[in-house]
């Protein structure tokens, strides 16, 4: 574990995690709960993960969310659980309760309009293999290809976009692996707002995640709780702590469970 915030103490932080009178653990999960892969159907969670989020919802004392970019529907395919988690998918676009209830925000039609477009032109560019569709989202991936093509496929989508009419009035995203089209309104940080506003002030809040876009994530958190940054490398971040997956964050994850089980 590297401390990123001075003189952050890490065992009297899980204390008041056991002696919080509420628990809310927030977790991305591309890169963060499971390793990147160039199948992006084939990502599940690293080994002992599932058995540590079953044992941490067991308990009852603890609040998990999952905070994703992907669909929800995606996540429900990828992570096993014996209890449904609350889940925030498409960058906050979609919200699924426990009991599987899920609301889709209204979105702006125009912007519908725009996304569309830009799914026609992929299309027709001989690039929609590369896709993924999503509410308020598209997203274009090339993890695993050479650095030649990701230029090419770089380069013929910001030209077409430069010139396509509204492209400008959504938000353009690059991640580890891809780029992605959003409609602007909504991120990961409205998220985590919406979850603080219905917690107890004197909560003990966690938000893990490894990207650019749970940066919103952290910055909403702010003092509020701890922000982890899940990564095998240190970059530029809000975050109070890095973890090195898989490992530090298994770890992280018992210790959770641990102190919830002594509720």
């Amino acid at each position: 574990m590297e401390l990123l915030t001075p003189d952050f103490d890490i065992d009297a932080y899980f204390e008041t995690v056991r002696t919080a009178p509420e628990r809310v653990l927030m977790l991305d999960y591309d890169g963060t709960l499971a390793p990147f892969k160039v199948q992006r159907n084939q990502a599940v969670p690293y080994e002992g993960v599932e058995r540590l989020l079953d044992g941490i919802m067991t308990t009852g004392q603890c609040r998990v969310v999952i905070v994703s970019g992907r669909w929800t529907r995606d996540i429900l395919q990828l992570i096993q659980l014996k209890k449904r988690p609350e889940i925030w998918g498409s960058h906050g676009w979609e919200h699924m309760l426990p009991d599987g209830s899920c609301t889709v925000a209204e979105i702006d039609e125009t912007a519908l309009k725009v996304l569309a477009d830009i799914e026609d032109w992929l299309r027709g560019a001989g690039l929609y293999q590369y896709c993924e569709p999503k509410p308020a989202c598209l997203a274009l991936h090339w993890r695993g290809k050479p650095q030649t093509d990701i230029e090419r496929i770089r380069s013929s989508v910001m030209e077409e976009c430069a010139l396509m009419k509204g492209a400008d009035t959504l938000h353009l995203t690059e991640f580890d692996g891809g780029l992605e089209f959003r409609v602007p309104g909504r991120t990961k940080g409205l998220a985590v707002n919406e979850i603080l506003r219905t917690v107890d002030p004197d909560a003990c809040v966690a938000y893990l995640g490894d990207d650019l876009t749970d940066e919103d994530a952290f910055k909403a958190l702010g003092s509020r709780g701890l922000r982890v940054l899940v990564r095998d490398t240190l970059r530029s971040t809000a975050a109070d702590i890095r973890l090195n997956p898989p490992d530090e964050l298994l770890s992280f994850l018992k210790r959770w469970q641990e102190c919830c089980s002594a509720v």
